[in-house]
């Protein structure tokens, strides 16, 4: 009987210490956060680490390049910024959506609400889903009356929470929608939008310049807000309307606060910054810090609000358990539309680094941007040549939380992205206002297009020619040497791999025109 006690004792005991141990382990090997930070029109060479000029000066930016996965072939799929958070969002190729453009803010939700994303993916496995930011993928239906419930949007495609802008900073509406809903809307004051026509009486840049302190150089010349025209037309909301100067780190609160309120959780926080995307509207605190004019401030500007992010997951205890991700959705451009002396105070900076090309092209300038994993204590400084694409994003995360959920065009690079390994994938689709080129391994094919060889507006060449173009990127990243009439039969070799996933190349090209 004694022995019975004294088994049934130590049995307890041990059992007892021993139930202790999972919920540590489980608090340990929680899965973890995922940090998506996303900017705009950000270059290949506009930071420090991949090469900015010395005046221009990410620490921040920085800090995580040197300290994680620094990618030297991470690639957005497209050369514009619809596309390409379709692509991120959908690990689908955008390509095969034609509606996935650049939109006006009008447009219709580009994402089936049946479609799988990254953040239904995610919250499937227990996460908080959260965007604060740039949207750009369509609202609605075909008609949305901004004074009511806007719906579909992000929170009809796996995102539990959302502060957005509807599309860019230069489009109406001038307004933020929070979960739907336009913020601080006077019922009094209805908002109205129009892209074909301005509403009777409302003065516009053209009408009105008077009005304007920011000057336009081509297509902003519609409905004036704080001065800057902006493209379509807009009336009422006043009360509504954004504070330009402000963005930046009205953004970067409703981010911090969205960390703030979900710490206890797994969450998933997709921060997509509007720089240094026109117009370039730095606070005034960061006027002047670059010597470049605005889009060098607005650059310094997001380096600023992504160190102050990530300050926030340090002093939450979160750094070591989250995923940062930083990467851009397209090349760099200078004057996109407005006189803001991004040319004239440019110096020696070369936004594209190395390449060739910028927003818009073809060329590699337009869709190789700066890419980087951080992950504290689990990623080690690195850096890598492995190719990958932000659509292999959505795969590879589901990989690392232990979902079976993927894409067919989204590839599991995860094994690369936590910096174990530098074999990415082998081939990729790069897609340029819908005409599209090819990579594979070290070489890149250009098909023939018809069109201008470069935008004479925004001064960068988007690839455009009436020959075959070959290039080995490894031996000549700025592109410089067409190889196709030297090596046929890579030429041959590469079409033939490229219309295996492509099809028809050419069937859906159509004439883009800047705004």
């Amino acid at each position: 009987m004694k022995s019975y006690f004294l088994i049934l004792l130590v049995s307890t005991f041990f059992f007892g210490c021993s139930s202790s141990k999972p919920e540590k382990e489980n608090k340990t090997s929680a899965k973890p956060n995922i940090l998506l930070i996303y900017l705009d029109d950000l270059g290949y060479g506009d930071m420090g680490a991949y090469g900015a000029s010395k005046r221009l000066k990410t620490p921040n930016m920085d800090f995580l390049a040197h300290n994680g996965v620094q990618f030297t072939n991470g690639y957005a799929t497209s050369a514009t910024c619809t596309p390409s958070r379709y692509g991120l969002l959908t690990g689908t190729y955008p390509w095969k959506n034609v509606n996935a453009k650049i939109l006006p803010g009008t447009a219709p939700l580009i994402i089936g609400t049946e479609q799988l994303t990254l953040p239904k993916m995610l919250k499937a496995e227990g996460y908080a889903t959260g965007i604060v930011g740039k949207w750009h993928l369509g609202l609605g239906n075909g008609y949305v009356d901004w004074n009511k419930t806007i719906s579909p949007g992000p929170n009809e495609v796996g995102f539990d929470e959302s502060y957005i802008m509807a599309a860019t900073q230069d489009r109406v509406p001038t307004v933020y929608i929070e979960n739907n809903k336009v913020v601080g809307l006077n019922p009094q004051d209805p908002i109205q939008v129009n892209y074909e026509k301005n509403f009777e009486g409302e003065p516009t840049a053209i009408s009105n310049p008077e009005m304007v302190d920011m000057k336009w150089h081509h297509g902003h010349n519609n409905s004036i807000v704080n001065g800057i025209p902006r493209i379509g037309f807009m009336k009422g909301g006043e009360a509504a309307k954004w504070d330009d100067y402000e963005m930046a780190e009205h953004f970067l609160i409703k981010a911090k606060e969205y960390i703030e309120q979900h710490k206890d959780q797994p969450f998933f926080l997709y921060y997509a910054l509007q720089q240094p995307h026109v117009p370039r509207t730095p606070h005034p605190r960061f006027k002047g810090k670059s010597g470049m004019g605005p889009r060098g401030d607005a650059i310094i500007e997001a380096d600023w609000c992504i160190g102050e992010l990530i300050k926030t997951l340090e002093k939450q205890g979160l750094l070591e358990n989250t995923l940062v991700i930083l990467s851009s959705d397209n090349g760099p451009v200078l004057n996109d539309g407005y006189y803001d002396e991004a040319e004239e105070k440019l110096g020696d900076h070369q936004p594209a680094g190395v390449l060739r090309g910028g927003k818009y092209s073809l060329f590699d300038g337009g869709t190789r941007v700066p890419f980087l994993t951080y992950w504290k204590g689990k990623i080690k400084p690195t850096k890598s040549d492995a190719l990958v694409c932000q659509m292999d994003l959505l795969s590879s995360i589901s990989a690392l939380v232990g979902s079976n959920l993927k894409t067919d065009d989204s590839e599991n690079l995860l094994s690369a992205f936590l910096g174990k390994s530098k074999i990415g994938r082998e081939e990729l689709i790069l897609e340029a206002t819908s005409r599209t080129a090819f990579r594979k391994n070290d070489w890149l094919l250009i098909p023939p297009y018809e069109g201008p060889v470069a935008l004479k507006k925004v001064k960068i060449e988007i690839g455009n020619s009436d020959q075959i173009q070959l290039y080995n990127l490894k031996e000549d990243p700025s592109q410089q040497n067409n190889l196709a009439k030297i090596h046929p039969d890579k030429v041959a070799q590469m079409m033939q791999a490229f219309k295996a996933v492509r099809g028809d190349f050419k069937k859906d090209v159509k004439v883009y025109k800047l705004r």
